[in-house]
């Protein structure tokens, strides 16, 4: 029981550090093409609070799954629109594999060489492990060209046909994502493994994106 507490804790602080730096780099990306809306709302921040979405953040923390309050972009004040729209729609991606790439040696650190204190070596050698994770589900799960994920958004930043597929996308986007997790949540209840396309696509696509990372590191440790 202590250490399905300790594991939620884990979860929790990594998502701290992870989310909250996702969504302020499209703040501050956004800021930095021309775009002053996130700091009206007070979104250009890397305080966690300002991002969390309390339902979201509960979700993430039980089921591994969830969702921020999304940052308030208006594209049209950018410089130059299509470059603005697609670093602000990468951006989030970029840094969260950033932060995937730097705190991999750390948690290879702490768990090699920090000694063993107790709960607390346990939660930051969890959350370090999380931190890693998460930053790399967030990509893949972000990069996919769904609205209103950051991928369809990149795509769309240079698209001009806008063809039927391409509305379909946009308008039945969530409805989707909505029928991939259902079909998760199916096959955990009945065990039927093969029915969870998205679990299976995610954690192929987790370890790819994730190798270069643990092959660069493994030069030295």
């Amino acid at each position: 029981m202590v250490e399905i507490i300790l594991n939620y804790i884990s979860i929790f602080l990594a998502l701290m550090l992870v989310l909250p730096l996702h969504e302020f780099a499209h703040a501050f990306t956004a800021v930095k093409c021309g775009d002053m809306t996130p700091k009206a709302f007070g979104r250009y921040t890397i305080n966690p609070f300002a991002h969390f979405n309390i339902f979201g953040l509960l979700s993430f923390i039980l089921v591994g799954f969830g969702w921020a309050k999304p940052v308030p972009i208006n594209p049209s004040n950018f410089k130059h629109y299509k470059r603005g729209c697609f670093l602000t729609a990468i951006a989030g991606v970029v840094t969260n594999y950033i932060l995937a790439f730097l705190a991999y040696p750390l948690f290879v650190v702490a768990s090699l060489y920090v000694p063993p204190f107790g709960y607390f070596t346990f939660v930051l050698v969890r959350a370090l492990r999380y931190v890693v994770i998460l930053s790399l589900s967030f990509i893949v799960f972000n990069l996919l060209p769904i609205y209103p994920l950051d991928g369809f958004r990149a795509i769309d930043a240079f698209s001009k046909k806008r063809s039927k597929f391409y509305w379909f996308l946009r308008t039945k986007g969530v409805y989707i994502l909505l029928g991939l997790f259902g079909l998760s949540f199916l096959a955990d209840i009945t065990g039927l493994w093969f029915l969870d396309v998205f679990g299976i696509f995610m954690d192929l696509a987790v370890k790819f994106i994730g190798y270069p990372i643990i092959a660069f590191w493994g030069l030295i440790f």
